[in-house]
């Protein structure tokens, strides 16, 4: 059992923990969440015992074992296999000793202790992990200096899950990883034997990986029970009530200030006075949690091309030699929202860059409108930005015509407000480089936008924005990504990359993860005996605006509700005097939801006609 009990520290005078309590129940899974900058990975490092408390403790079963992925990876000529299997201390110290040892009776012991911790299957299991976070096995065997810093991480990685240390710290372990490899770590983690804490902005891990939610706010800590969705849905209805209680103490203590006012110095009112004057001094004041800061993202909308902006005729692309891909014909319009699935090194990033126009087809042809405009982002341009430049001064050089307020506002569209404009890039956060990449990507209103790896540093606040910000978008969207959280609510058309081929793949984001987690021995899901009449173009796209049309009216009657919840939620509403008024705003919120469902209705059939046909 974690127990971190009445922890106070500061960071430069600013306080982070201020009597800070949690209990973790040994072998929990749990996700640690809060704002950026909140104090979550000095959290891990005050567990470490890296840092020092100033006040308070933190407890753990004598002989517990903490591990995390180190920050320094590892680049030598080791080899990646012997790199992970000496991350077992305990192990690797045994099997030397027993090298050298001559006192039969230490030999013993020696041997007893390797077989009580499975030394002998442990090259086997640290192949399996390596295999698991996308290491073939003729790669393990080479050494670690051959491969980059990306890879390495995934060896760290490797190494600290081999160890199965009594306590696993993971801070944000898939940001390095793929689809494949992020899925993969999250079956995993759910059989792990000891306690693990994470903290991730991946909702589909923290949703199926943990049983509870540590969140670290206002400087405490709360433990909820139970996966994300649950956190986020209990939080919010907390915040709703603590907000309306607000509500209601205000009025009332307004009411009574009002009396004392009034009524201080009259004589024979003297006495109510002071006792509503006590009455306030009692009033324990409700304070709301704060609400995470709302994020966004303002994309600029192309102008509408006639379809297809881009189409693939027997196309093939590569670096020179034989091509990674071939025999590509494929077809992007513009309100297409594709997926790309496929193990690491089968081509997806090749994929991309021939659509944004830096690779040429080595066979066959590839045609695109006259006036497409593509936007691409790819996790390495982030590391690409001038460190010694700030925001305003990147998109003056893309935009020099353009006048600061104007560029300042483009800036604030995504996120980057006055102190971030005037930051140089090396001091911005990595969520802050990353909205700074998107802005560069998409100034240009494109008609495609390719996006690999976008959710890499974003918190929970900023993903669920990117979901809003490319759901409204009015271009194509070909997205990379190991979030599938974020694939599930973007992506309508899945292609897998596979064999040098690329096809659209015929099940669903669930069959994927289904098939990835089960091995290859089922490539996809049956095919039904048979199948429908495809629909025409013309049909799936009168089907996509009925869904369109659907959504509006969804999102009005939403806007509505919340209004209406607003006023119902107005203490003085429910004064004597007012009762008729409430009535009538009764009414109005019960209409406005019989109209939600209907209109929930109405788009649910409208999803299942589009889906049926195909589109």
């Amino acid at each position: 059992m974690l127990k971190i009990e009445d922890i106070t520290y500061s960071v430069e005078g600013r306080p982070l923990f201020e009597g800070a309590s949690a209990t973790i129940p040994t072998g929990h899974k749990v996700g640690l969440v809060g704002r950026n900058g909140a104090g979550k990975t000095t959290l891990f490092r005050l567990i470490k015992g890296d840092l020092a408390l100033e006040g308070g403790s933190i407890t753990l079963p004598s002989r517990a074992k903490i591990g995390g992925v180190a920050q320094e990876v590892p680049s030598s000529s080791t080899s990646l296999l012997d790199t992970v299997l000496a991350a077992d201390t305990e192990r690797a110290e045994l099997m030397a000793e027993a090298e050298h040892a001559t006192d039969p009776h230490r030999i013993a012991e020696i041997q007893h202790r390797l077989a009580d911790i499975d030394a002998w299957s442990a090259e086997g299991r640290a192949s399996a992990i390596l295999k698991g976070l996308g290491f073939e096995p003729e790669e393990q065997l080479r050494p670690c200096s051959d491969f980059s810093g990306g890879w390495r991480m995934r060896v760290a990685l490797a190494g600290v899950l081999f160890a199965q240390p009594d306590l696993l710290l993971l801070d944000e372990p898939t940001n390095y990883l793929d689809l494949e490899g992020a899925l993969w770590l999250e079956n995993y983690l759910q059989k792990y034997p000891h306690t693990v804490i994470i903290i991730s902005h991946d909702r589909g891990l923290l949703n199926r990986a943990v049983q509870g939610i540590l969140h670290l706010d206002a400087k405490k800590l709360t433990y909820w029970t139970g996966p994300y969705d649950q956190f986020a849905r209990q939080r919010a209805e907390r915040i709703a009530v603590m907000t309306a209680e607000a509500k209601k103490q205000e009025a009332r203590r307004a009411h009574l200030q009002s009396f004392v006012d009034r009524f201080k110095a009259k004589a024979s009112k003297a006495v109510q006075a002071q006792s509503r004057v006590k009455m306030l001094e009692k009033l324990t004041p409700i304070t709301p949690p704060e609400e995470a800061k709302k994020q966004v993202f303002t994309f600029p909308e192309p102008e509408e091309l006639s379809p297809p902006i881009v189409n693939l005729d027997g196309a093939a692309v590569g670096y020179g030699g034989k091509p990674v891909l071939r025999k590509l014909s494929l077809r992007i319009d513009q309100d297409d929202r594709i997926a790309l699935l496929g193990r690491n090194g089968e081509g997806k990033s090749t994929l991309s860059k021939l659509l944004a126009g830096k690779l040429q087809a080595s066979e066959g042809r590839m045609t695109t409108s006259s006036k497409l405009r593509v936007g691409y982002f790819a996790q390495h341009q982030v590391d690409e930005l001038h460190l010694d430049e700030t925001p305003l001064q990147h998109i003056m050089r893309v935009r020099p015509a353009e006048g600061q307020p104007k560029l300042r506002a483009r800036l604030a569209g995504f996120g980057l407000m006055a102190d971030q404009a005037d930051t140089v890039v090396a001091r911005l956060s990595g969520g802050q480089k990353a909205r700074l990449s998107l802005l560069l990507a998409t100034i240009d209103a494109p008609h495609l936008l390719i996006l690999d790896e976008p959710t890499n540093h974003l918190d929970i606040e900023s993903r669920e924005a990117l979901v809003e910000a490319l759901t409204e978008y009015t271009g194509a969207v070909v997205l990379v990504s190991h979030d599938m959280h974020l694939l599930g609510l973007v992506a309508d058309r899945l292609w897998l990359v596979k064999g040098g081929a690329v096809a659209p793949y015929e099940g669903d984001l669930e069959d994927y993860r289904r098939m990835l987690l089960a091995g290859d021995e089922v490539e996809k899901p049956k095919a039904p005996v048979e199948k429908p009449k495809k629909a025409s173009r013309d049909e799936i796209l009168a089907l996509k605006a009925e869904v369109r049309k659907s959504e509006d009216r969804l999102a009005k009657l939403n806007e509505m509700r919340d209004k209406l919840a607003k006023k119902l939620a107005d203490p003085e509403l429910y004064e004597q005097a007012r009762i008729g008024e409430l009535e009538t705003w009764q009414k109005k919120y019960a209409e406005v939801m019989e109209g939600l469902d209907r209109a929930e209705a109405l788009w649910l059939t409208a999803q299942e006609k589009l889906e049926e046909a195909g589109g």
